[in-house]
């Protein structure tokens, strides 16, 4: 479905997508140095501090999807390195939550991606089961099941999955006009003479 989004940044795609890409708040943030994500959605809705519902979405998603939890921003391990090592055996790509994770330098050595609203050892119950493939909050964007979920160092956007092949191409064509201007600046070009800023412009 996303050729892994063709390897386009969150900036470049949010930029990009007219509209159709939603940007999660801040607060979610890779829980590794380098984590990278791009999938469509398997959407999970749990109860905060309980992670049953993780347990049964690693083992209903199908290979190939991004796991997104709405998890109420609860402080809760929820995901660990035994969840992270069996999403990895089932072709999971990774997991979105509105919630806390832990065993992060695990999660790094096993080059599985993860972004969460928390980091934290505070444990879990085992008692709601949670729903799947149905539209969830997460990070302040409803992610419908499909969407396009993307993750980098700079934080998570969704992209509506009838958008998706149309945004790709614009973000193709946007990395290209990128790149004209960086050969141009490094050639000595200044921004304001580039990109045509008046002397009037506020900075």
């Amino acid at each position: 479905m996303t050729d892994a989004a063709r390897g386009h940044s969150t900036a470049t795609l949010f930029e990009a997508s007219a509209g159709a890409a939603h940007a999660c708040d801040p607060g979610l943030r890779p829980s590794w140095q380098g984590a990278r994500v791009a999938g469509p959605a398997f959407t999970v809705q749990g109860i905060g501090g309980d992670n049953l519902a993780l347990h049964r979405a690693v083992a209903a998603a199908p290979a190939g999807s991004v796991l997104v939890v709405d998890l109420q921003g609860a402080r809760h391990g929820h995901l660990g390195e035994i969840l992270a090592v069996a999403a990895q055996q089932r072709g999971i790509l990774g997991l979105v939550v509105d919630g806390g994770v832990r065993d992060t330098a695990e999660q790094a050595e096993l080059d599985f991606p993860v972004f969460a609203r928390h980091i934290t050892v505070v444990g879990t119950g085992k008692d709601h089961p949670g729903t799947f493939d149905v539209p969830v909050r997460v990070g302040g964007v409803v992610v419908r099941p499909g969407d396009l979920v993307v993750g980098d160092a700079d934080g998570v956007v969704v992209l509506r999955a009838e958008a998706v092949a149309e945004t790709l191409d614009r973000s193709d064509e946007r990395v290209a006009a990128e790149q004209r201007a960086l050969a141009a600046i490094r050639g000595g070009v200044t921004t304001l003479e580039y990109y045509r800023l008046g002397s009037g412009s506020t900075p």
